[in-house]
């Protein structure tokens, strides 16, 4: 039965791979690649990694597949605006992918003969696993990370914080000049501009 559930998996999984090439929607791609994410992750979960699963399915289908979305849209594509593609370049895509399936042909050739044994280790990719070892054997390096990322954190905030005491000196010193219309000269023009 889970034989039958890895190859459906597989043959939804190319599937849509190929839809998300042939389709002439941009928006269509991306909702076949994230039909093609969620396959992938099935076949995580087959293999008893239900850690990577779920990394998975949170990471690149819910976050990047989403980002993706906002970016086509963002875009705007029509056809009428988008150039044509030179046939050279179209040739070079032709080749590229018949070396691509020779490739796969060849490192495919002896997967009949190989056994696929499913669930030997039960224990391998549980997440209560992946935990012991993380906070036994890997505690400092852990930490390390963590402090690591807390300053990168803190260090993107500080750089992306704008400074108050600027826009209030601004507003002060146009609400002097506007409130006396002939000291408007060139001197104080300069220094309200910082030039």
């Amino acid at each position: 039965m889970t034989l039958y559930v890895f190859y459906f998996l597989s043959f939804l999984a190319v599937l849509s791979a190929l839809m998300v090439v042939f389709s002439r929607n941009p928006i269509y791609s991306v909702l076949y690649l994230v039909i093609t994410f969620f396959c992938v992750g099935g076949h995580y979960l087959i293999l008893s990694a239900e850690f990577l699963f779920a990394v998975h399915i949170i990471v690149y289908a819910g976050a990047i597949m989403v980002l993706f979305l906002y970016v086509i849209m963002l875009l705007n594509l029509n056809q009428d605006s988008e150039p044509q593609k030179n046939s050279f370049y179209k040739l070079a895509a032709i080749i590229s992918a018949g070396l691509l399936m020779l490739v796969m042909v060849a490192a495919l050739k002896g997967a009949e003969s190989a056994q696929i044994i499913f669930g030997a280790h039960a224990q391998i990719g549980l997440v209560k696993n992946l935990g012991r070892m993380l906070f036994n054997e890997f505690l400092l390096p852990f930490e390390i990370v963590s402090v690591l990322l807390l300053a990168a954190m803190v260090g993107a905030v500080m750089l992306g914080k704008t400074h108050t005491k600027v826009p209030q000196k601004i507003t002060k010193k146009t609400n002097r000049i506007s409130a006396d219309p002939a000291a408007l000269n060139t001197k104080n023009v300069k220094q309200f501009t910082n030039e």
